[in-house]
């Protein structure tokens, strides 16, 4: 059988986390030594890209690692764009993880494409790249010729998903269990925070959003708010929803299971008691929405993050 070798380029920009930089080479590294011990014929050949000197390699897979200082992922070189679009047109597999998403939007190859980034950075990026199908709750989206990883470690969840697609899934859990790392599928919603988006500019909205924090355990209506703020209802509900991206509705359910996820992490109250603590009586219909949001039942959430 004829040996291959998947050749694979890491681009080292500006501001780029260097551990993912390292850790996805030396990564692909222990895999290949893994293969080669279980009589597989792939292997993989890492080379790292300054944006200064890119050159012209023929690879299999790009990768554009996670940012951890700076800001240059928000305005890439055109020479670095320039050369990204010319490697996908040649055949490889465009990847980007975490603010990596950017770099990969500005060269427009994910243009009405599935794609995912941070769960922090969704709000900035629909609003630059509005023609970008996001998906914020995946931890990885596989689309063929382009992979997107969502926050700064999922890297790890990139190179597994490579070494699957390359080399072979059992490969990859005998990296998992060489790495100590979860091969299992994960979503990134398990571990979402709810931050309201609170520098709008609307100040009639900001003190709704500044009652309903102090207030979402009680009963709220939008005639309450309305009034709080001295809108008619249909202007309350408009600006509301231009100014956070929710409905009031679906806003106080943020709220809730928020502060439920707070309980359920450092307390040992029932979901019952808890529930009704954040203004649900109906526990059934709160158990639901809180699978709903954050993809696991409160069980699943207190196994995979309580300390209690």
């Amino acid at each position: 059988m004829t040996d291959t070798t998947i050749k694979i380029g890491i681009i080292n920009y500006p501001g780029v986390m260097q551990s993912a930089l390292h850790g996805l080479k030396e990564m692909f590294l222990i895999a290949t030594g893994l293969n080669a011990q279980n009589e597989g014929n792939q292997s993989f050949s890492v080379d790292l890209y300054d944006v200064a000197s890119m050159g012209n390699p023929r690879l299999q897979i790009v990768i554009i690692p996670p940012n951890i200082e700076g800001e240059y992922y928000l305005s890439p070189a055109q020479i670095l764009k320039d050369w990204i679009v010319k490697q996908h047109a040649a055949g490889a597999i465009i990847c980007s993880v975490c603010a990596g998403a950017f770099i990969l939007a500005e060269t427009g190859l994910l243009d009405e494409r599935q794609a995912t980034t941070h769960w922090w950075f969704a709000p900035m990026f629909t609003q630059k790249f509005p023609d970008i199908k996001l998906d914020i709750n995946k931890i990885l989206i596989n689309d063929g010729d382009i992979i997107t990883a969502a926050g700064l470690m999922s890297w790890v969840d990139l190179g597994l998903e490579l070494v699957a697609q390359f080399m072979n899934p059992n490969i990859m859990r005998l990296l998992g269990k060489s790495l100590i790392v979860d091969t299992g599928l994960r979503e990134q919603r398990y571990y979402q925070s709810f931050s309201p988006k609170l520098d709008h500019g609307d100040q009639a909205i900001l003190k709704a959003q500044h009652y309903l924090q102090q207030n979402f355990h009680t009963t709220i209506t939008t005639k309450i708010l309305s009034s709080l703020c001295i809108l008619t209802g249909r202007t309350f509900l408009r600006r509301f929803v231009k100014a956070t991206g929710l409905k009031p509705s679906q806003y106080i359910q943020r709220l809730r299971i928020q502060e439920a996820c707070n309980l359920i992490e450092i307390t040992n109250g029932t979901f019952e008691s808890i529930s009704l603590k954040v203004g649900y009586e109906d526990t059934s219909a709160f158990r639901k929405t809180f699978l709903r949001i954050t993809g696991l039942t409160p069980r699943e959430f207190k196994g995979r993050f309580s300390a209690r």
